[in-house]
């Protein structure tokens, strides 16, 4: 058992980027507005994170080597970079998302000012990823721990609410309900898929196991498996609680005026109780503080892969967090602003996932274990799919 154990720690670092503040404003607009109906969306975005965060770390264990450097060997330089400008803005949609929802987190318990709390966002996270040069698997438990936060958070939350099983269940049929449900589906999808943990999980898997031979690397890939599955499946019970919760309380008794997160906290407060709410706060903190210092972790992974460069972590900081304290310092809405930049992440997935695909059913590169049929057809559904959603968005842009 403490052999197995020692073999996790990688999917839950990928899985803190799916709990992100982001995912805070996704679900509880969802719920809010929609009650249940978008219950299967966030069904669906997590089984699709599960094979994805699947393929990226067999990417690692396969080759040795992560997701960007596989890039900047097979597509050539040109390719190569314009993935990794890409990448380098949808970490700014990242960070943005991650510091909004940490610095509203710390104003919510502290009564910190927006802009002060993201500069202590910022100081804190460096402390976190600061853990990783003394061991990978301190940093690893230290985000396995936020993690554990955020869900016992909202399992107390979820408890105190209830949820109806019906609607639940109901839930689970796809529907949708006009333009803004397919907006808010689509930022659900991009808070869930996240494209920079698809680059970083490689990395966390390459050579973490030094394996002798195939037989090696399939016993090291079954761990991963089983990785995947408790992280990614731990990520996806926080985001349908946050789902269920705002349909709960306050879709079903009337509340449709709970539309940031900020109104959710007092919601949670004024309907249930001080408990409530500061779990509520202490899971928001813990979200944004964690996602952060795996954004930067993420961010120096992409830049040396695909381009071979590093730069000081203060620096790459200081530039992706750039559109957050703008958000902040400006007093633009919060939410408002959350859920936009996970719409702009779920443009970024098809570059991260696209490539992926590509790499991963070759035999040349992946050796035994290379993709099967099966495999390389969901994940190119799975690709289809999002490319689809974002079409149908920039569609309804133009033509409202």
């Amino acid at each position: 058992m403490r052999g197995s154990v020692a073999l996790l720690g990688p999917a839950f670092v990928a899985a803190v980027a799916y709990i992100d503040p982001g995912n805070f404003a996704t679900n509880i607009a969802a719920g809010t507005k929609y009650g249940y109906t978008l219950v299967w969306v966030i069904v669906v975005a997590n089984a699709m994170a599960m094979l994805v965060q699947y393929l990226s770390a067999k990417v690692g264990v396969a080759t040795g080597r992560d997701l960007p450097e596989l890039c900047r060997e097979h597509f050539g330089r040109s390719i190569s970079v314009g993935l990794w400008v890409q990448a380098e803005l949808i970490a700014m949609a990242t960070d943005l998302a991650e510091f909004v929802g940490a610095a509203v987190g710390l104003n919510l318990l502290f009564g910190v000012p927006l802009f002060p709390a993201g500069l202590m966002t910022a100081v804190i996270a460096f402390a976190i990823l600061a853990l990783q040069r003394r061991g990978y698997r301190r940093f690893e438990l230290a985000i396995a721990g936020l993690l554990g936060i955020v869900f016992l958070g909202f399992a107390y939350d979820l408890l105190n609410v209830g949820a109806s099983v019906s609607g639940t269940v109901r839930g689970l049929v796809p529907e949708l309900a006009g333009p803004d449900s397919v907006l808010l589906a689509s930022g659900i999808i991009g808070a869930t898929v996240m494209p920079h943990v698809v680059y970083l999980h490689s990395a966390l898997t390459k050579n973490r196991i030094w394996a002798r031979d195939d037989n090696e690397r399939r016993q090291v890939l079954r761990f991963q498996r089983l990785d995947v599955f408790i992280g990614l499946g731990a990520a996806g019970v926080i985001n349908l609680s946050m789902l269920l919760v705002a349909a709960s309380l306050f879709h079903a008794s009337g509340h449709p005026n709970i539309d940031s997160i900020e109104a959710a906290h007092a919601g949670l407060g004024r309907l249930v109780g001080g408990g409530a709410a500061l779990a509520f706060s202490v899971s928001l903190l813990a979200s944004g503080l964690s996602s952060s210092s795996v954004g930067t972790y993420a961010g120096q992974v992409v830049m040396q892969g695909f381009v071979r460069r590093r730069i000081p972590l203060f620096l790459r900081r200081a530039l992706t967090m750039l559109p957050a304290l703008v958000v902040l310092g400006v007093g633009l809405p919060t939410t408002g602003s959350l859920v936009a930049s996970q719409v702009v992440l779920s443009f970024g997935i098809p570059f991260a996932l696209v490539p992926m695909v590509l790499l991963t059913r070759r035999a040349d590169i992946m050796g035994a274990l290379v993709n099967r049929r099966i495999t390389t057809v969901a994940a190119a559904v799975i690709a289809a799919l999002i490319i689809a959603l974002n079409a149908y968005l920039l569609y309804v842009a133009f033509t409202d």
